[in-house]
Parts: structure tokens; C-alpha cells; sequence
């Protein structure tokens, strides 16, 4: 039994809009279950996959041009309730028979629109809205039979809609968090047009996979890959929770983790839960292999090679295993192209294993974004030191060293990190950020006073980042004095360390990591 089966089912046609996983999001927060589809599916596949709704994303093209992907237009006939966002919504009027030229003025960013029609999506809602646009085409009449709903000074069509057809399309973006009343619309259109009655709940989850697991394991054996994060400890006790004692975690420590991190796992998730663990101290091995090595790349292979190599010799110490438990989550079954997310992701939890273990991959959260995954969690009572911990990469520590990473630089940027994250929940900072962390630049050396003495050191970089999915991110704002705070610290406390330095970089252009 799929998860699609049990939950009525949003399906968002994705043009390739850079906002698709937010609606997805957004619907979720609406307790709607929906999935990210290609345009391009076909009206049979649609109605095989018992759409209560569908919704049209954004996109980068214009709709009338050469090649602009489309639906067919069978899709019509199906009678589900249908609603395009900007290009979404240029897309139904011209299909439909609607007039989409460029915009005289392009709307990019704030704007109000003025509400002409309270019927259905704007419902109680006020005359004027404020909204998030983003367009240089605009629908100049709609087609037949659908209302003008809303417009703007440079806009006549804002919103539109057919209440016969129940098609409805919106040229600003109810998604993002810039259009206030975002939230409502959809809500109008998921229950009131829709009649979707939001089922997709953190419990109906975990009921409905416990015994989706206990089924598909029987009386067989499943290892699971624990790396400390929610994503990885949350399968861990969805797993637990289904088969018991039939289920053993194998956390790697490979000594690239933060300081005391390796023993809160063990404190703060398999002790407390009361879930069979087994820790393997690998530190000195992943050392060794990585010695002298600089590349960021290279870093990253190694350490899931070896990785590969320390996961296999702890399962096979495990008779009857059968079953490989994993924490992908949807943004990774989205990325990798909507197919299967059979094949392990290098160093994701386990880092790829042989096929010669025939293990059969299980992934109780591959429906999930991380913010379900943080909920679903608490409700399976794990410690918040888990729960709300940042995102953190798997080759560790290794690519938050600029260079080749040695037991010194490991303790260094160990200690500063620390100090850093600290600070950070002292001054209830951390929950705020998505990730925060320390580097160490170890091949730059810049020349500072130190007790009246020159010294020739290294820098540390602070990173702190806020974002809702990693794929974008922005710069924290932390304040001025808790930086200077930060730094003060580090400066007296690590030795090797005479400067710190604040990245304001966001994503893009910059990534989160620095390799």
C-alpha cells in the first residue's frame, strides 16, 4: 500500500518554476498530501494516480514560445479541479483560448492587487492584497467562460477563474511567504474548490508506515545507517517502532564529527529510545586515508569509500539482515529526476553499498520535506538535541577544512565550532538558523598582535545561514555584538587562531558549504 493510496492526492506539474517545491510545501502545510510530477504526464496517468487537484508551477518560459512546454489538453476532460500559478496561470489562458502577451511594465517583487470578485478563492478576503509577483508576460483577456478575479495598475488579469470547470489561475505567487493571504488561497482552493479534506497528518503518517514496514520486513532483519541527523535518527525509530529488535543501527564514527557529538547519539537517541546501536570507532582509519589530501572532491570520495567499507564489515557481523532502512527525503527523490530513489545517494547515511549485499532499501521518509521529517519526529519522541540539530554534511568536519585535514586542524576547528555554536543557543540564535558552523582557512595566514607580539596565524570563517529547503539560503543576521563576542572568544581560547571572519555570502551564488 503506497502513500499515495492513503492520502487524497495533489499532484503539482512542475515547468520548471524555481518556487515548485514551495507549493508543495505550502499544500503540505495545508494537511493536503501532494507530489512533484513532470508536465508532461498524460491525462490516463493523471487519472491513475486519483488527483483530487491539480496545480500548474511556474516557469521560466513564455508560453508562447516555440517548443514552451505544455499540457495536453485532455486533462480538461477529467473534470478535476485545476489551478495555474504565472505560468501556470498564462498557460490555461492560452490553451483555453485566452490572450498572453509580454507586459507592457514586468512585475517583479511587492505588489498589490485589487480584488474585482469574492466569489470562491478570495472569499472573505479583503479589496486589496498584498502579493509577490515575478513575470514579463502577462494574460491580457482571459478565455471563455472565466472571471476576472483580481488586477493590478499593470496587470488586468491578477487571478482568474471558471467556477463551472472549477479552473482557477493566479499570475502572483501564493506560495511565498511575501504574499500574506498566500496561505488562504490555497486553502480555498484545496477544501472549498477542491473538497479536499486534509488527512495528511505527522500521525496518519507514522501509523499508516509503521505498519507499511512491519509488512514488507516479516520476520527478516533491517540495519539502519544512523549519522546523528533527524533524517537518519527518524527512520531509525520509524523502523524501531515497526519490527523492534529485528532492527539494529550502525553509527560510523569516523572522527569528523563535532565536538561530543558521537556521544550524544549514543545518550541522546539510542539510549533514550532504547534502540539497539553499534558504534564503530573508525576515526584513525579515516585518517589515514586521508592524509595529505587537499581536494574537496577527493576528500568527499574517500570518506565514502571507506565509509562503504566500514558500514559492510559492521552488517555483516548481523545474520539474517535482509532490509537497509535510509533517510532519503522528497527534495532527494525530486533532484534525482522522479524516478526511484533505490540507489543510495553517496553519503547519505550509508554512502552507497555493494550490490554483492543484496540488501533491499527501505525509505519510510522518501514523501517527506524536512520540516514533516522534524514534526513526525517529535511525535515519535525524539530528544530536541536531535530533532532541531542543523544540517550537518556527511564527509563531517573534512569539507569545513579548506585543505588537507589533519589531527591538529581537526582539533582546532573543533574547539572554534564549539565556541561557536554555544554562543549560538546561549543567545537563542540557533533554532533560527538553518546551519551554522566554523571553518578553518589553514593554508591562509594573515599577520596579527598578540600580546604585544606579531603573530602569523589562521583564520576561522563563521557561517550561520536561514532557509526553508537548503536550496536557496541567505545570510543570518546575526548581531553585531554576539559576533564580536564569538570572535573575542576564539581568538583567546584557540590556539593558531588571530582572526575571524563573517560570510554574508547567500545561495546562489555562494553554496552553504565552503567545499
Amino acid at each position: 500500500m503506497s502513500i499515495q493510496s492513503t492520502h487524497e492526492n495533489v499532484l503539482i506539474l512542475d515547468f520548471g518554476g524555481q518556487y515548485t517545491q514551495l507549493i508543495a510545501r505550502r499544500v503540505r502545510e495545508c494537511r493536503v498530501f501532494c507530489e512533484i510530477v513532470p508536465f508532461f504526464l498524460t491525462a490516463d496517468e493523471i487519472k491513475g494516480r486519483a488527483a483530487k487537484a491539480i496545480i500548474l508551477s511556474g516557469g521560466p518560459n513564455s508560453v508562447y514560445e516555440p517548443n514552451a512546454p505544455i499540457i495536453t489538453t485532455d486533462v480538461f476532460h477529467l473534470g478535476i479541479p485545476i489551478l495555474g500559478i504565472c505560468y501556470g496561470h498564462q498557460l490555461l489562458a492560452k490553451i483555453l483560448g485566452g490572450n498572453v502577451v509580454p507586459a507592457a511594465h514586468r512585475e517583479y517583487g511587492a505588489a498589490t492587487i485589487q480584488v474585482t470578485n469574492h466569489n470562491s478563492l478570495f472569499s472573505g478576503l479583503e479589496s486589496q492584497l498584498s502579493c509577490w509577483m515575478s513575470h514579463g508576460d502577462t494574460v491580457q483577456e482571459p478565455p471563455a467562460g472565466f472571471e476576472v478575479l483580481a488586477a493590478t495598475p499593470s496587470t488586468p488579469v491578477a487571478a482568474m477563474g471558471d467556477p463551472r470547470r472549477r479552473i482557477y489561475g493566479m499570475q502572483f505567487h501564493p506560495e511565498v511567504s511575501h504574499t500574506p493571504c498566500g496561505k488562504s488561497l490555497l486553502e480555498r482552493f484545496l477544501y472549498d474548490i477542491a473538497g479536499c479534506k486534509g488527512d495528511w497528518t505527522p500521525g496518519a503518517f507514522i501509523e499508516r508506515t509503521i505498519a507499511e514496514i512491519r509488512d514488507r520486513v516479516g520476520e527478516h532483519r533491517v540495519v539502519c545507517g544512523v549519522s546523528g541527523g533527524v533524517d537518519s535518527c527518524c527512520t531509525a525509530a520509524l523502523v524501531h517502532r515497526a519490527v523492534g529488535e529485528q532492527s539494529t543501527c550502525i553509527f560510523v564514527d569516523h572522527g569528523l564529527l563535532r565536538t561530543g557529538e558521537a556521544d550524544e547519539v549514543e545518550k541522546d537517541f539510542a539510549d533514550a529510545l532504547g534502540i539497539r546501536l553499534v558504534r564503530v570507532n573508525a576515526a584513525d582509519r579515516f585518517l589515514r586515508r586521508l592524509a595529505g589530501v587537499r581536494d574537496p572532491e577527493k576528500k568527499r570520495k574517500i570518506i565514502g569509500k571507506e565509509f562503504i567499507r566500514v558500514f559492510e564489515e559492521s552488517a555483516d557481523n548481523i545474520t539474517g539482515v535482509r532490509f537497509l532502512a535510509q533517510g532519503t527525503l522528497y527534495p532527494d527523490v525530486i533532484e534525482s529526476g522522479f524516478g526511484s530513489s533505490a540507489t543510495i545517494k553517496s553519503h547519505h547515511n550509508v554512502g552507497g553499498l555493494p550490490k554483492r549485499m543484496c540488501l533491499k532499501v527501505i525509505e519510510p521518509l522518501r514523501w517527506l520535506f524536512k520540516d514533516e521529517v522534524r514534526e513526525v519526529s517529535r511525535r515519535l519522541g525524539l530528544l530536541d538535541s536531535i530533532v532541531n540539530r542543523h544540517p550537518f554534511p556527511g564527509p563531517g568536519l573534512a569539507i569545513r577544512i579548506i585543505g588537507a585535514v589533519t589531527p591538529d586542524r581537526l582539533e582546532t576547528l573543533k574547539a572554534a565550532d564549539r565556541i561557536f555554536i554555544d554562543e549560538m543557543k546561549a543567545s537563542n540564535l540557533y533554532d533560527s538558523s538553518w546551519q551554522a558552523y566554523a571553518a578553518l582557512a589553514p593554508e591562509l595566514r594573515s599577520v596579527g598582535v598578540m600580546g604585544d607580539q606579531r603573530s602569523y596565524a589562521c583564520p576561522i570563517i563563521l557561517r550561520a545561514v536561514t532557509s526553508e529547503d537548503a536550496m536557496t539560503a541567505t545570510w543570518s543576521r546575526l548581531p553585531y555584538d554576539f559576533l564580536e563576542r564569538v570572535a573575542s572568544r576564539i581568538v583567546n581560547e584557540v590556539e593558531g587562531i588571530n582572526r575571524v571572519v563573517y560570510d554574508v555570502s547567500s545561495k546562489p551564488p555562494a553554496t552553504i558549504e565552503w567545499e
